[in-house]
This record gives structure tokens, C-alpha cells and sequence, in this order.
């Protein structure tokens, strides 16, 4: 089954491009969205999450926050 993955970021955050680095690296595909230049999508952030920090990645709808390695190897089936 693939993997619905979206990544909420902003451009001046360094963890941002980590994790976007980190997907790719582990050669998963992703939707990027700018919550910098996205009033609506930050808002659904936010009432998902209750959370404005970025990185936020919703893979499967099931959301993580910051650069969790280990909860997005557990969702993504990457085994260490």
C-alpha cells in the first residue's frame, strides 16, 4: 500500500529540510506544503495537531510532529 505523506514546512526551517532530506533519502514521495504562504492549510494544522511548530508530517492522515524519526520509521515500515 502506498503512503499518503504530506509535510507542512515552512522555507527558513532547518528541521524542515531535514525531514523532506530524510523521505527522500528512504525514497518516499511527498506532498510539501508552505504554511508560510497557506493561511488555510496552517489553520487545518493547527485544529489537527494543536501544534503551529513545523516540521509537521501527516502520513496516512496520522500526524507527527517534528522530526520523529522513530514514529515516522514505525508509520513509513522503515526498518532501522
Amino acid at each position: 500500500m502506498s503512503k499518503n505523506i504530506i509535510v507542512f514546512s515552512t522555507p527558513t526551517c532547518s528541521w524542515c529540510v531535514k525531514v523532506k532530506q530524510y523521505l527522500k533519502s528512504k525514497g518516499f514521495t511527498y506532498k510539501d506544503v508552505d504554511v508560510s504562504k497557506d493561511e488555510r492549510a496552517l489553520r487545518d494544522m493547527v485544529k489537527k495537531t494543536g501544534q503551529e511548530g513545523v516540521p509537521q508530517l501527516w502520513i496516512n492522515n496520522q500526524p507527527i510532529v517534528g522530526f520523529d524519526r522513530d514514529k515516522i520509521n514505525r508509520l513509513l515500515e522503515i526498518k532501522p
